[in-house]
């Protein structure tokens, strides 16, 4: 089957998802969500595209880029966990941020809140660019 050809700034993204496709939403959006700065949020709309073209299912889209999300998520967070914290706190005070402001922020962004702001986001992401009918 020939590839539909993406709109726009997506184009450069069809030979990755022609080539690796699920492979290369989930490693784009693991990568992203780590916090190195690959295009997540453009893969998963490109991936839309293609799913409503017939080319991927949007359902293993949408599974694979939440699970993708979870994984870069809470990598990056395991590092900023074991390693970060006593740097946050040494150089924290210059912009206000003290112990107890940490443990709060942290709080909030517990494992149950990283899945469903996953969940959320694939959702807004896979749904700008998954064509209605």
């Amino acid at each position: 089957m020939s590839a539909q050809p993406l709109p726009g700034l997506l184009a450069h993204l069809a030979p990755v998802l022609d080539h690796y496709g699920y492979l290369a939403v989930g490693g784009f959006i693991t990568l992203e969500d780590f916090g190195i700065p690959v295009p997540g949020e453009t893969i998963l709309i490109a991936a839309a595209v293609y799913a409503g073209a017939g080319k991927l299912n949007i359902v293993a889209v949408g599974l694979v880029a939440v699970l993708a999300a979870v994984a870069g998520d809470n990598s990056g967070y395991a590092v900023g966990f074991f390693g970060g914290r006593a740097l946050v706190l040494r150089f924290g005070k210059y912009v206000g941020l003290t112990s107890k402001r940490l443990d709060k922020a942290e709080g909030f962004f517990d494992l149950i809140f990283n899945t469903l702001g996953a969940v959320l986001w694939v959702g807004a992401w896979a749904s700008a660019g998954y064509p209605r009918r």
